[in-house]
């Protein structure tokens, strides 16, 4: 099997400790970047649109927020009639765990997709989700310009108007996972061939081996 290299205690203390003094530095750089985020102007987002709510019923898009100021959106990659689910998109949603201190900070995380509330509930039901999931009037993701694929965006309400403040996809969203940040931290990270990796560490393509979680072994 390779692995890395074994070395003295204090040899190993020595590298970890050089690692660590450069974690600090991207830390405060996270910071950075988060200090601007907190400053980025908004744009209006219309407040007509319609949804469907978990229970059905057709509620507005200040309802999403569930009383809340801040809200985030998981765009789930389910389209209306797509009869497979995205690997992805269900990993990510696996990942996400209770809200109860998202919710302290008077912040909403739901899912939102185009497919009809039945395609969904479906789906949500499989896998036994309890996070909040919207079926999403058209007119919203034409407005917010996604016209296809995830993305994770964030919106603010003030009263009954709502605003647009943030959105990330790709390796954005990466980072926000658990499973990932977890293999980043491990010898062999996530094993697939975009990573730099000492030659002979296992990999395979890019996202490959991600599936619903009830296809591994199948």
């Amino acid at each position: 099997m390779n692995r890395p290299d074994v070395v003295s205690r204090d040899q190993w203390q020595a590298a970890l400790d050089d690692l660590l003094v450069r974690e600090k530095e991207l830390t405060r750089e996270l910071d950075a970047l988060a200090a601007t985020r907190r400053r980025l102007p908004a744009v209006r987002v219309s407040a007509d649109h319609r949804f469907t709510a978990p229970d059905s019923s057709p509620v507005g898009l200040a309802d999403v927020f569930a009383g809340r100021r801040q809200l985030v959106v998981y765009h789930h990659m389910l389209e209306p009639g797509q009869d497979w689910v995205c690997g992805g998109c269900t990993s990510f949603t696996d990942n996400i765990a209770d809200q109860s201190h998202l919710n302290a900070r008077d912040t909403t995380l739901v899912l939102m997709s185009r497919a009809p509330r039945a395609e969904i509930d479906a789906v949500r039901d499989r896998f036994g989700w309890t996070v909040p999931w919207y079926s999403a009037d058209p007119a919203f993701y034409t407005e917010i310009g996604l016209t296809g694929g995830f993305r994770l965006s964030v919106f603010l309400r003030d009263g009954d108007e709502v605003f647009y403040t943030y959105y990330t996809t790709a390796r954005g969203v990466d980072r926000l996972r658990l499973d990932f940040n977890l293999l980043d931290l491990t010898p062999y990270g996530r094993q697939e061939t975009w990573e730099d990796s000492p030659e002979g560490w296992p990999q395979t393509p890019t996202m490959a081996w991600l599936r619903p979680r009830d296809e591994y072994g199948s």
